[in-house]
């Protein structure tokens, strides 16, 4: 018996966890959003999907993140929103950088009250923010 729950648990922590938490289908950080950066030569692309992960485009690099989202926002406006990359393809993003897998980043959403646009910030502050990201409608998560 102690021999087949040393094999579960090892079995267990060598398993590789597939998906982030699960979200509620009307979060709205789900969907597909597209943030065009200053001087329109990249955009980057964000598929935020329901089972907590996203899928990433940004000029020749993708990368597959898990990430958590709490379902509101806090008393300043803002959702938490922190990104762990799990799979990043080694090319570089908009800005000439290479993700590194494993790398997590920690930002801060406000959304516009029509849902059609959001901001990500450093802080729950508009300080330091890029955007606006925006939806692209009629297209699936």
């Amino acid at each position: 018996m102690r021999m087949l729950t040393a094999l579960a648990l090892s079995l267990a922590v060598l398993a590789p966890v597939a998906h982030g938490a699960p979200l509620a289908a009307s979060h709205p950080i789900l969907g597909i959003w597209t943030l065009k950066l200053p001087g329109g030569g990249c955009s980057e692309t964000y598929r935020f999907r329901g089972d907590g992960t996203t899928l990433v485009i940004s000029a020749a690099e993708v990368s597959e993140s898990k990430f958590e989202i709490p379902a509101k926002p806090s008393a300043a406006g803002f959702y938490k929103l922190v990104d762990k990359n799990v799979k990043v393809n080694g090319k570089p993003d908009c800005s000439g950088k290479v993700m590194k897998t494993g790398a997590t980043g920690i930002n801060f959403i406000r959304f516009h009250p029509s849902g059609t646009l959001f901001v990500m910030c450093a802080a729950e502050s508009l300080d330091a923010c890029i955007g606006p990201f925006r939806r692209v409608a009629g297209k699936e998560t």
